[in-house]
């Protein structure tokens, strides 16, 4: 869809920075002077999704343009920038938007650009009439975005099974059964269909939390036959893939199940890895290894599947077998406009109730409650970011929970873990079984989390 305009105004020495910086980002900046200004530009332009007003130099000016905002069914969201001691002062003539945001002088533009840039995904895809939802599993959420402007269809979607197998997968047009679920094991899908936002990462540490913190029995899985590198991380040499097994047991007659195929790493882990090659799986029948999977839930609690970021037949029949789907978003917008996509995909296929964000670097880029609005999916848990205790704890073959048991972005980990058992247990409420004293600091955090944001 074209890109948005946005309203500012700022002194010129101020408009121009920002403008440069919203330019870059694809958006159009319009510097209007007065209220007149920006009716004139309201009236002829359709595509004005945002306004940034300068509250601090001209109070009474900035009231006539918010009121402009939200004239003729208009709901325009604004960045306001205003003194921190006029906060109590704004109150906008009892109009003011949940979607409206504050900011203080001194200020980079590009800081601005970034918050702008968020409201405008959320004006660009979210409806008027649906609510994001947003917050940590088990709070007050509101769900159901069926459709969202700008995104992407994804050519070539076959339908898949629900866990109860009574649908057929779809490979090459032909459909083929999936067996039903026998065993106890949960299957937890790690996936967003951009790369590089911590998937192995997060794979890897929940399934040795699991193993290691929980006493749970975890097997871990390389589905990404691409660029998959949790063997290598895990410092494991050549480990058996399941497609050289499978290729043994077609010479032997053997019938090997995943659990006698897979490694045992040192955190007490299996691993299993797809292939050691992206140039020999034609083996692994997306039939087969669904159903290998599935079998092997009578052997693990946990059966944490890393996959390749696409929308192939071997993903598409592991979605189907799927009781849950993290979701890692990093705060940036390429990455979150890539998990609106996947909310879109997931919807199609009927998956969407088992999607669970986890926001990966949350303290760095977009503000994480932005993101949660935006891709409008449960969040399971924020990951601080900790690049450097990761890639040391790869250097050594481990899990950083293993490493690092009292780092703080393990403790993060540990928070992830707890709440994606409690999720898992029908009927739970993940903030149920917090104490009292946990449910009232994360109410406080969310409160000053917000404040914050207000007067910076």
């Amino acid at each position: 869809m074209p890109r948005s305009a946005v309203a500012i105004a700022l002194p010129r020495a101020e408009f121009l920075g920002v403008k440069v910086h919203l330019d870059e980002a694809g958006y159009e900046g319009i510097a209007v002077e007065s209220a007149a200004d920006l009716a004139a530009l309201l009236t002829s332009r359709s595509d004005v999704n945002a306004a940034i007003l300068d509250c601090e130099t001209n109070f009474d000016r900035t009231l006539e343009m918010y009121a402009l905002l939200h004239e003729k069914g208009r709901n325009i969201p604004a960045l306001i920038l205003m003194p921190s001691r006029s906060l109590g002062r704004m109150g906008l003539g009892n109009s003011d938007d949940a979607r409206d945001e504050y900011f203080t002088r001194p200020y980079s533009a590009e800081s601005l650009r970034w918050r702008v840039e968020a409201m405008l995904i959320r004006v660009e895809n979210v409806p008027e009439n649906a609510e994001a939802a947003s917050g940590l599993v088990g709070g007050d959420q509101v769900s159901g975005l069926e459709q969202v402007a700008g995104v992407e269809q994804v050519p070539g979607l076959a339908q898949v099974p629900s866990l109860s197998g009574e649908a057929d997968a779809q490979q090459d047009g032909v459909p083929f059964p999936v067996r039903a679920n026998t065993g106890h094991g949960k299957i937890v899908i790690v996936f967003n269909p951009k790369g590089g936002v911590g998937k192995t990462t997060i794979s890897i540490n929940v399934g040795a939390a699991l193993q290691i913190r929980k006493g749970q029995t975890v097997l871990l899985v390389d589905c990404d036959t691409i660029t998959g590198h949790i063997a290598a991380s895990l410092g494991l040499q050549r480990p058996r893939t399941l497609a050289n097994a499978w290729r043994d047991d077609a010479g032997t007659g053997a019938c090997e199940t995943i659990a006698q195929i897979a490694t045992r790493h040192s955190s007490g882990v299996s691993v299993l890895v797809m292939a050691e090659s992206p140039l020999h799986t034609e083996v692994l029948d997306p039939r087969r290894v669904a159903e290998a999977i599935i079998g092997s839930r009578e052997f693990y609690d946990w059966i944490i599947l890393d996959m390749h970021p696409d929308y192939g037949p071997l993903n598409q029949a592991l979605f189907a077998q799927a009781d849950k789907i993290l979701v890692p978003v990093t705060p940036d917008v390429p990455c979150i406009r890539a998990a609106v996509q996947f909310r879109e995909v997931a919807s199609e296929l009927g998956l969407r109730d088992r999607l669970m964000l986890v926001i990966n670097r949350a303290n760095s880029g977009v503000a994480a409650s932005d993101v949660e609005r935006v891709i409008a999916v449960p969040s399971l848990a924020r990951i601080r970011s900790a690049g450097l205790l990761f890639v040391r704890a790869a250097d050594e073959g481990k899990a950083a929970v293993e490493l690092f048991p009292k780092a703080k972005v393990v403790g993060d980990i540990y928070t992830l873990t707890s709440r994606l058992i409690d999720s898992s247990i029908p009927g739970s409420n993940s903030r149920a079984g917090m104490s009292l004293r946990s449910r009232i600091a994360e109410s406080i955090r969310g409160f000053f989390s917000r404040l914050a944001a207000m007067v910076s």
